[in-house]
């Protein structure tokens, strides 16, 4: 069985070997060791805060397969983005430009830097191994985060983002930051987004351009890459809209991938999740429906997709034992269905 939970300092090989196999696809799960060390003592750190209101907390989780106790995956929450550094984006607007002598009236689309997203929530570093890769896995890692969301509300802002990778190529060559931004950068795309990965975010400010950058002047490639997904995050864009998160209009400064957002009280795995008493006993003569099923632990966080009767909430010993709960404790389940 997989298994959710946060990750701990034993989890360091696990996360490495991910970071490796993703080949640099993760802007937030590069491969260095100090960054990954530093991903895990911020949960830990995160993890043991008592919060009155969300700040700079960062929470990471780990796909475990219970049989081999191997590491199969990651995902990542920040309770707010944008506290302890700025955190940009480009807004898509028109321009108006008129001339009423020459009676010429044009709207021209351009890209404002902005920090409009400062104090969001973020879902990010969400990374499953290809053998696992498979609907039902991408849900429990992507969507469980969300129940512990919705156990500890408090910890997380009112509103929620997720930044999608853009379009680029097999040599990692992004034809926005071909166009835009390696005229003010002296590395190439891998580099400056490896940089961005491990926080070295200073030089975004130093070296972007502040000013509106009109769309017309870039090149058809970067204007038709603008709020485009890579092609394998199309599952992922996919299962975040059917949580109720859409595009506005915001792209990554670096690659133009779209910026997904919804209140947080809205997204549908936080808002239309049921609390049960569990029962721990024989499952024999149910309705079993395949759902996530989470504790409402802390630290001690899991979640993992199973079959469960809704209106008879009875585990077995084995999954009680896997969920660390009790007879009687309280569990969130998010029933799956044919829409996700």
């Amino acid at each position: 069985m997989l298994l959710l939970r946060p990750l701990n300092f034993a989890d360091l090989p696990g996360l490495e070997r991910l970071a490796v196999v993703s080949g640099g696809s993760m802007t937030t799960l590069p491969a260095n060791r100090d960054h990954l060390s530093e991903l895990i003592t911020a949960t830990s750190q995160s993890l043991r805060k008592n919060v009155e209101r969300p700040g700079g907390e960062s929470y990471h989780f780990v796909l475990e397969d219970t049989e081999s106790h191997e590491i199969i995956g990651v995902s990542g929450i920040d309770a707010a983005v944008g506290i302890s550094a700025p955190f940009y984006s480009y807004r898509i607007e028109e321009v108006v430009h008129a001339s009423s002598e020459l009676q010429i009236h044009n709207r021209v689309p351009a890209l404002h830097l902005c920090q409009d997203h400062t104090g969001s929530a973020r879902l990010c570093t969400l990374f499953l191994d290809q053998p696992y890769r498979s609907g039902e896995n991408y849900q429990l890692l992507s969507r469980a985060r969300l129940l512990f969301m919705a156990e500890h509300r408090e910890r997380f802002a009112p509103r929620l983002i997720a930044e999608l990778q853009g379009v680029a190529d097999d040599n990692h060559r992004s034809p926005f930051w071909d166009s835009l931004g390696s005229h003010f950068f002296s590395m190439d795309f891998t580099k400056a987004n490896y940089l961005t990965g491990i926080n070295k975010k200073g030089f975004i400010a130093d070296l972007m351009p502040h000013y509106p950058v009109y769309v017309p002047m870039l090149s058809p490639e970067a204007q038709a890459a603008l709020g485009q997904p890579r092609p394998d995050m199309l599952e992922i864009m996919a299962l975040l809209e059917a949580e109720g998160l859409s595009y506005k209009g915001y792209v990554d400064i670096f690659d133009a991938g779209p910026t997904l957002e919804a209140r947080t009280d809205h997204v549908r795995s936080i808002a239309q999740n049921r609390i049960c008493n569990v029962i721990i006993g024989e499952t024999n003569g149910q309705n079993p429906a395949p759902a996530l099923i989470s504790n409402n632990g802390m630290d001690n966080y899991r979640c993992v997709l199973a079959d469960i009767d809704l209106n008879n909430p009875v585990i077995d010993p084995d999954l009680a034992d896997l969920l660390q709960v009790s007879e009687n404790d309280s569990i969130r389940v998010m029933p799956l269905d044919s829409a996700n």
